[in-house]
């Protein structure tokens, strides 16, 4: 055997074939090197030394930092690499709050699982760790500092994968934590509730903040009627809880269980998806026909939403004004299938099982809120109804599966394939081409803007005209891609953004998965549910053609606009000052005001900026009108309160409001 091409390792021969540091060698040896601070798709810290081997000649090294070399004679479990290993988990774990009974993150802990693994059984070092309040600010994220274990996987994740860096280590010597900014609160500073810091946190100091007592609540209560709908990356990810290979397809198990557990009515958010389609794809299309803003971003993702109202406000009005697939079901739901069903919709509980955290906040944003009644009341994460299957006693496997409920649960495979990056983009050209084209699209796969790399282009020619588009996938990537744009090196007409590597079935509430095929078997999970669909384009879903019959009318009519779009602020706000909602270039703009504190927002104000905004924008006057969310013009007891222009309208409807912006823009 030609040695220069080897490593041997604990006696075998092992061939080098582009692995970049010994750790990955020797997984491919079938030996599994425990490790806390390594993860594939970051920077090697090698901080933690569980992964420490012995080589002949050289003695102790990390083997995460280490790169092969031909002839290598590698031990990794020798007595002084045991030892190694058990004290540096005992040091761990004297400072670490050792309630693992109650944490979150039980039986899918890392130092848990190595514990037991490496017989570690008794902690003979004296604990000089003061518990400290847990943060539970942020709506979508738990950090418990008590149980950080300073491997600083949250921090390169936050930074090399995300872009943003809104928690990293602070202090120093036996003082050093991993902390927002300043010693903030997660909910104070730059997070995009993303949650990839949870993901790969391998203690429970990161994880999905729960909704799960609540959704016990509204079960157990007998005035309420609780639907649930199901996001397309859950049904390839949670049956990974229960045995089953990642990939698999678990829908009809899931129906089954959620109804044991008293929901009333199933449905799939992939419904949505296509709604979406409908809603988006006219989006875009009537852009490029009466030249209005591009590229158009779609909005289907709460964190990269949130990424660009803080990092780049100035281009909101490049976002899709479509509300998530998430939303635009609770919408309907509380609307439509309420009516249908003859329930009062504050008696209707929505309850979104998604594989993302950031979700939990969207559905908690003041747009999605109307006169006190919120289109999704309660999101689980997968991991969460995991839990809830797990505390009902259901034996998953051996449930006999149950069909999703219509016509909310009837979907074409368009709308199952926004789990993956690249799905949303691909749902909406399988639309827009035979809206443009004006015939049948026989085969509907793109398979150019599918894949995982980072960025991908593409350009499709329809009607005799190219589209260049992009997909785009974590958040690094989106920024880089959005100062190129900003450069004038890049130019698109249609971009699909997602917070998440590989899109949603990535989310930070899938269950944990440390296997190294995960996110592609994910993806191909969703791809192979499209194949054995029989219909593949939103546009051929009947229960949606009927929506629009009976209720929508025609995609971005208003009674669309009212139940399926939305707006977007900025975020990157300085106490007192307001909120830019339809914003141009010019610095001579007309500015309209209308104020969102209680008393007006009760009273109608939101619906009142909302459509104001959707004017100026389907009129093209963004250059001569800036529309802005205020607070308080002290005439609390005569809202709404809207200022167009030096006049101050009080007990303000929107037409009145219209009807003075026009009037003004007459005068100018």
């Amino acid at each position: 055997m030609d040695a220069g091409k080897f490593v041997n390792i604990d006696g075998r021969d092992i061939p080098i074939e582009g692995e970049k540091n010994l750790l990955e060698l020797i997984r491919k040896a079938h030996i599994d090197i425990p490790t806390f601070c390594y993860v594939s798709e970051l920077s090697v810290y090698g901080a933690c030394r569980m992964c420490t081997v012995e080589i002949q000649g050289r003695g102790l090294v990390t083997s995460c930092s280490t790169p092969p070399e031909a002839g290598m004679k590698v031990r990794t479990s020798t007595e002084e690499v045991r030892q190694i290993r058990k004290v540096a988990l005992e040091l761990v774990l004297a400072n670490h709050d050792r309630e693992c009974t109650t944490c979150m993150k039980s039986t899918n802990c890392k130092l848990q699982d190595l514990s037991k693994r490496l017989g570690v059984n008794k902690v003979r070092f004296r604990s000089i760790q003061k518990l400290v309040p847990l943060d539970e600010s942020s709506t979508s994220i738990v950090r418990n500092p008590n149980k950080c274990i300073l491997c600083g996987d949250c921090v390169r994740m936050c930074a090399e994968v995300q872009g943003i860096g809104a928690i990293d280590f602070a202090h120093r010597g036996h003082d050093v934590v991993v902390q927002p900014a300043f010693g903030k609160d997660l909910e104070s500073v730059e997070c995009v509730l993303c949650g990839q810091c949870a993901r790969v946190c391998p203690t429970g100091a990161l994880t999905p903040k729960s909704e799960i007592e609540a959704v016990w609540k509204a079960l157990h209560d007998p005035k309420k009627y609780v639907v649930a709908q199901i996001a397309p990356a859950v049904r390839v990810a949670l049956g990974e809880a229960f045995g089953y290979k990642a990939g698999e397809l678990t829908t009809g198990q899931i129906v089954a269980a959620l109804k044991m557990m008293g929901v009333k009515k199933v449905f799939d958010t992939c419904f949505a998806a296509d709604l979406t389609i409908f809603e988006e794809g006219n989006e875009f299309i009537n852009r490029v026909k009466n030249k209005g803003i591009l590229p158009m971003f779609t909005s289907c993702c709460p964190s990269w939403v949130k990424f660009v109202e803080q990092y780049y406000p100035e281009l909101i009005a490049n976002m899709s004004s479509c509300k998530s697939p998430q939303q635009m079901f609770g919408s309907v739901a509380k609307d439509v299938f309420a009516q249908q069903m003859q329930i009062p919709p504050e008696d209707m509980v929505v309850v979104s099982i998604m594989p993302c955290t950031a979700k939990k906040f969207e559905a908690k944003r003041p747009e999605f809120t109307h006169q006190g009644i919120a289109e999704v009341d309660h999101v689980l994460s997968t991991q969460e109804l995991v839990a809830m299957i797990q505390e009902f006693g259901i034996q998953f496997r051996d449930v006999r599966p149950e069909s999703l409920d219509m016509p909310l649960g009837f979907k074409t495979g368009a709308g199952v394939i926004f789990g993956n990056t690249g799905g949303v983009m691909e749902a909406a050209l399988r639309y827009i081409y035979e809206k443009v084209e004006g015939k049948v699209l026989d085969d509907p796969d793109f398979h150019q803007v599918r894949g995982q790399t980072g960025v991908r282009e593409a350009e499709v020619t329809l009607a005799g005209q190219t589209y260049k588009l992009a997909v785009v996938h974590s958040l690094v990537h989106a920024r880089a891609l959005i100062e190129k744009m900003k450069a004038g090196i890049v130019e698109y007409h249609f971009i699909e953004f997602m917070a998440c590597p590989s899109g949603c079935i990535n989310g930070a509430g899938q269950p944990v998965n440390f296997a190294p095929d995960y996110k592609i078997k994910r993806t191909d999970g969703l791809y192979e549910a499209d194949k054995m669909l029989q219909l593949h384009k939103s546009q051929d879903n009947p229960y949606l053609k009927e929506l629009y019959h009976s209720k929508l009318g025609a995609p971005g009519s208003d009674a669309a606009h009212h139940l399926l779009h939305t707006h977007y602020s900025s975020r990157r706000r300085t106490r007192g000052k307001s909120m830019v909602i339809v914003d141009g270039k010019k610095e001579d703009k007309v500015e309209i005001r209308v104020c969102v504190g209680t008393s007006c927002y009760l009273k109608g104000s939101q619906d009142i900026l909302h459509h104001v905004g959707r004017y100026i924008a389907d009129k093209g006057l963004q250059d001569r009108v800036q529309v802005k969310a205020t607070f308080c013009f002290e005439k609390c007891d005569q809202g709404p309160t809207v200022k167009v222009g030096d006049e101050v309208i009080t007990h303000c409807d929107l037409p009145q409001a219209l009807a003075a912006v026009d009037k003004l823009l007459v005068q100018k």
